[in-house]
């Protein structure tokens, strides 16, 4: 989740520059985004939409980023 918040505040800081910003153009409460960029939220496949649509760009875009599936081994 780590890696997803940092992509997610990379892409929301070239379109919103502030939290602030971001709020006022969605209804996105900043405490919950700010969640999301942090990787202590575990944002549903709607609220992925949702933001996706916010930034104008495609879902897919929220999860470019490298993951090391071997050093970061998931719990299963």
């Amino acid at each position: 989740m780590k890696k997803f918040g940092e992509n997610l505040k990379k892409l929301r800081e070239e379109k919103y520059t502030t939290f602030d910003d971001l709020s006022i153009n969605s209804v996105f409460d900043s405490s919950n985004y700010n969640k999301y960029e942090l990787g202590k939220g575990n944002p549903t496949i709607e609220t992925i939409l949702k933001i996706s649509s916010l930034l104008e760009i495609e879902p897919k875009e929220l999860f470019d980023f490298y993951f090391d599936i071997k050093k970061n081994k998931i719990e299963m």
